[in-house]
């Protein structure tokens, strides 16, 4: 029978600043909770002043000598400090590395493919990996590489810039391009001008059909013009003037 295998526990990560009773130096530098220096204290006076505020005490500077305590309410400081490192994360900007492979021949077509690629990664804000692939003879013609790569760079200018050159590295040659200030500005002029142009063909519509609705109406709905009412009212009067004549 195999022997039975004891799980242990999981280890809670230590806290980075100790706290109240596990500050184990006989004294410390006190400060308050405002910031205020008290001065150097006992670590039990020190704690019991924290107690008697119903804060805690934190060691801030253990390298110190002595040590540095402050006067806090540890929940909210951990809070704080959570939530900065959460901000600061969310504005880190993530960078991205898209590649894209070309041959040395490679078609005028083909060549307008990969640029288009090339473009719609830069307007994302993502690096774009280039990478020219030789076969056979080709490798003793790098430059034809290289011109296709600068030519690349030079068509993509607006919105790419050469961070690094083109580089051998054995059967291919690679060229790295970052994104400029002005990657994705143009993309987003062009959302906005296909919104507004969506927005004006909605009403151009709308009012289209109002005025078919209009012109659909039954002409016997149509309220008679007052020239009319009266021109109606002189022809049934007249059979009876005649007569009277």
């Amino acid at each position: 029978m195999r022997p039975r295998r004891s799980v242990e526990p999981p280890v809670r990560p230590a806290s980075q600043n100790r706290i109240n009773d596990q500050i184990r130096v006989p004294r410390v530098r006190l400060v308050d909770e405002d910031g205020s220096q008290i001065g150097i204290k006992s670590s039990a006076d020190a704690l019991e002043y924290a107690y008697s505020k119903g804060l805690d005490l934190v060691e801030i500077a253990a390298q110190a000598d002595p040590p540095v305590a402050k006067v806090m309410d540890y929940g909210k400081y951990r809070y704080e400090q959570e939530q900065k490192a959460k901000q600061a994360r969310k504005h880190q900007s993530q960078i991205h590395v898209k590649e894209i492979k070309l041959r040395p021949k490679i078609q005028i077509h083909d060549y307008n493919t990969k640029k288009g690629h090339v473009e719609r990664f830069l307007n994302q804000r993502a690096k774009v990996k280039v990478t020219i692939m030789f076969r056979g003879r080709e490798t003793t013609h790098p430059e034809r590489g290289r011109d296709l790569l600068m030519r690349l760079a030079e068509d993509v200018k607006e919105i790419g810039v050469v961070e690094q050159p083109p580089l051998l590295d054995g059967r291919n040659m690679v060229m790295v391009l970052g994104p400029t200030k002005n990657a994705g500005v143009q993309r987003q002029l062009e959302d906005k001008k296909d919104a507004e142009a969506e927005d004006t063909q909605r009403s151009e519509e709308a009012l289209q059909g109002d005025g078919e609705r209009k012109d659909s109406a039954p002409p016997g709905d149509e309220e008679p013009h007052a020239g009319e009412e009266v021109a109606e009212a002189e022809a049934e009067l007249s059979p009876g003037r005649a007569a009277r004549a």
